[in-house]
């Protein structure tokens, strides 16, 4: 074996090529890097007078709102839709995939007068909605929309490569057994996705936390309404650079305790794990009963 093909057999690491420590450390560096950087920007002394200021109290608020409703809006559609995209056989597919998929490549900005000119007041449906009474560009509702664009590809995506990867075995099993569609859709494949849709949820969220230009150009900027965090970081960097500073570090802190929170392992007793709707013991498979004693 060449110098080059060495691999660690020592450690967790057991099986790695030793070069490939040296990218890994410079894509590491590179990530976190600017955040070093930026922390050392922040002034300290000012910090909490910075993030508590009314604006940015308004801003943060309505960012944790938003993010959550786009963050429901994208599993109640994007679970669907993964679905659809993973088990049934259409020959439409392979377009449907790409259009859901369009909004990570897109311009955010792009996306915002997308939907401008579909919701706006002069927009595709938002004429008719605004003769109905409904206003929804440069409105709260707004927000929530474009942050729901642009954060569903994640969710979508996320599920169906967990569905892909699992396959249709266990929910074979369960039909041919005689249980109903929805039967199985509850009790053998949500349970499959739990961790794919924990996932997926996370990124969602994050990702309609830190959106940006589609929010502003379909929904505006204004204080209490539409300003969510970004968009104030973005106005206050012209006005006070300070403040802009401590709301990039507090975005990041946030970003960082959500991941963190949501990615750690769900509190399952030792040596049992879920898998196909049957609690595994020791190898063991036993029907989810509730009654630990007998499955011990």
């Amino acid at each position: 074996m060449t110098r080059g093909l060495r691999v660690v057999l020592r450690g967790p690491g057991a099986g790695v090529p030793r070069w490939l420590l040296v990218p890994a450390v410079v894509g590491f560096a590179f990530v976190i890097g600017p955040l070093v950087a930026l922390t050392g920007a922040v002034e300290w002394s000012h910090f909490g007078e910075l993030v508590t200021s009314e604006a940015s109290r308004d801003a943060l608020w309505l960012s944790l709102k938003t993010a959550l409703a786009s963050t429901v809006v994208c599993v109640v559609l994007g679970v669907p839709m993964a679905v659809m995209l993973a088990r049934v056989r259409w020959r439409v597919l392979p377009v449907l995939r790409a259009m859901v998929l369009l909004p990570l490549v897109l311009p955010p900005v792009v996306g915002g007068l997308s939907l401008l000119y579909l919701f706006g007041r002069y927009g595709l449906l938002g004429r008719h909605l605004e003769a109905l009474g409904v206003e929804i560009a440069f409105s709260t509702t707004a927000v929530v929309l474009a942050q729901s664009f642009v954060a569903l590809p994640f969710l979508v995506i996320t599920l169906e490569g967990a569905m892909r990867t699992s396959g249709e075995r266990y929910e074979r099993i369960a039909a041919t057994l005689g249980a109903a569609p929805t039967t199985v859709w509850w009790r053998i494949t949500l349970p499959l996705l739990r961790p794919a849709l924990i996932s997926g949820s996370v990124l969602a969220f994050a990702r309609a936390l830190g959106e940006f230009g589609a929010t502003l150009t379909f929904a505006g900027s204004l204080q209490g309404r539409t300003r969510t965090l970004p968009l104030e970081i973005y106005l206050q960097r012209e006005n006070d650079p300070g403040a802009a500073v401590a709301l990039s570090l507090l975005l990041v802190v946030m970003a960082v305790l959500i991941v963190l929170v949501a990615y750690r392992r769900v509190g399952v007793p030792e040596g049992r794990e879920w898998a196909a709707g049957l609690w595994r013991w020791g190898g063991r498979a036993s029907a989810a009963t509730g009654d630990e004693g007998e499955q011990r």
